[in-house]
């Protein structure tokens, strides 16, 4: 079996920052040739994106995808809402979830697996401002206690 080779095209890094990730999960995407053409270019911003589940289907809304330079007629709305491409059982779980423990559904990354681009869609619950500053703290301490052991193994 050929494995598929995984390229990151973009990451959603402020997510991270902003968000607890519970889970992740693939999703495929709908998208018209010019917008495969531009984000193969990585002309693609996760930034202010969020996903709703909406009448049975997931739909990620705010992934800003550059209108292809060459693509003149053919380009879409840089904006538009995009469907996602997953299961409806996995939809429907995290409709639930996000529904009653209030989680929300966040685009964490945009890849290529083989030739498809694929989403890579977190369950995510908000972080309070003590927590950023808890997790701030945590990773300058990780980062302090790696230099002094990298002064001491030389």
């Amino acid at each position: 079996m050929e494995s598929k080779l995984v390229k990151p095209i973009a990451s959603n890094r402020k997510a991270y920052h902003d968000y607890f990730v519970e889970e992740k999960y693939e999703a495929g995407l709908a998208l018209c040739g010019t917008e495969v053409k531009s984000i193969r270019m990585g002309h693609v911003n996760l930034k202010d994106a969020f996903c709703v589940v909406k009448d049975g289907q997931m739909v990620v809304h705010g992934m800003h995808v550059s209108p292809y330079e060459k693509g003149n007629i053919f380009n879409r709305d840089p904006l538009r809402p995009r469907q996602l491409l997953m299961h409806k059982r996995e939809i429907l779980r995290l409709y639930g979830r996000v529904k009653q423990d209030g989680y929300t559904l966040v685009p964490l990354s945009i890849y290529f697996k083989g030739p498809h681009i694929k989403l890579e869609v977190g369950l995510c619950k908000g972080k309070k401002r003590f927590d950023k500053r808890e997790a701030a703290a945590a990773r300058d301490a990780k980062r302090e206690m790696d230099r002094h052991l990298k002064e001491r193994n030389r």
